[in-house]
């Protein structure tokens, strides 16, 4: 592994056992994200998921929503939406930025 992949949030560097440890859950809550299609983990040669710095974030955030007792359905939904809020406001930013500019 080139030591520039480390920096890469996108890198797929820890395996369903890591990122279990790192995120306190088992690795069936990690499957079960992957098969609901909230979470779609790359996969090594041999089949193996690999999750990223990015995905292990995402699914902190989903399971602080399922411990505030919300659904499957419901949880995408919420995270939907805070993501789509987080780039309208990037764009708010922007586009102020470039207001003061002119």
């Amino acid at each position: 592994m080139p030591l520039d992949d480390l920096d890469d949030a996108d890198y797929p560097a820890y395996t369903t056992g890591q990122a279990a440890d790192l995120l306190g859950v088992q690795q069936a809550f990690l499957r079960s994200l992957d098969t609901a299609d909230l979470l779609r983990p790359h996969r090594s040669d041999g089949g193996h998921r690999r999750y990223s710095r990015r995905q292990l974030e995402l699914a902190g955030r989903i399971r602080v929503l399922f411990d505030e007792g919300h659904t499957l359905a419901a949880t995408a939904r919420i995270i939907g939406l805070q993501d789509e809020l987080a780039a309208a406001q990037d764009k708010i930013t922007e586009l102020r930025r470039r207001l003061g500019q002119a």
